[in-house]
């Protein structure tokens, strides 16, 4: 068997297990929320922010909260563009050349490298893309979760704890995105050592992944929490 042929075969079938997986999880989340640690987030910090805003002394505490899920996602950011500039000189200091690197089982021709590298480089980028939207809803939660509902006139400010629980949700689905797109970076780093590598890295991720995202013991919250 050639080597290109694994590029071709192989590692096509790895991506679309990765996929297929992801959109089932996808459809778990829409559809039963509950079974799944995304769903069961989602809710628990509608009750959380709900919490928080009926009483004002919890200011500081809901805060200090936010600060610290911000700070996670700007190391997850810090970390994902440290790689991507890493990535970017690797790519430039050997024009895409993979031939000082020790390859198994896989194509070695510039192109293929070059796809190998160009492909991880996408994927720390989105991270860190993503990662810089959570900061950005996240800080906007920070502040919203200390408007009171009235104002000293009595008028209605808008802003509810429903509200402010989408925006937090929000802020966590894309610190979740980033953290599927480190995921995935594994699979593509693997590649350079050879197809074999990387389909299996696929497999082993998503068996792994099943157990992470799966809750089956949670009790259902009451209806009047929706996660959006």
């Amino acid at each position: 068997m050639e080597k290109g042929i694994l590029d071709y075969t192989i590692v096509p079938a790895g991506i679309a297990i990765l996929l297929i997986y992801h959109f089932w999880l996808l459809r778990q989340i829409l559809r039963h929320p509950t079974t799944t640690l995304i769903g069961i987030n989602a809710r628990t910090r509608q009750i959380w922010v709900k919490a928080m805003m009926e009483d004002s002394k919890n200011g500081v505490l809901a805060v200090q909260t936010l600060r610290n899920n911000i700070m996670a996602s700007t190391l997850l950011a810090t970390t994902a563009i440290m790689l991507s500039a890493a990535i970017a000189a690797l790519i430039w200091s050997n024009g895409g050349n993979c031939s000082s690197i020790f390859i198994i089982a896989s194509s070695s021709s510039h192109l293929t490298c070059t796809i190998k590298f160009f492909s991880i480089l996408i994927c720390f980028l989105l991270a860190f893309l993503l990662n810089v939207q959570s900061i950005r809803y996240l800080s906007h939660a920070s502040i919203l979760i200390n408007v009171p509902n009235m104002t000293q006139n009595g008028r209605n400010t808008g802003v509810s704890a429903e509200f402010v629980g989408r925006i937090m949700n929000r802020g966590s689905y894309f610190w979740s995105l980033g953290l599927r797109a480190f995921y995935f970076s594994f699979p593509l780093l693997l590649w350079i050592f050879g197809a074999i590598h990387m389909f299996l890295c696929c497999v082993f991720m998503v068996v792994l992944l099943y157990f992470l995202d799966r809750s089956s013991d949670f009790a259902a919250v009451g209806s009047t929490v929706t996660a959006v």
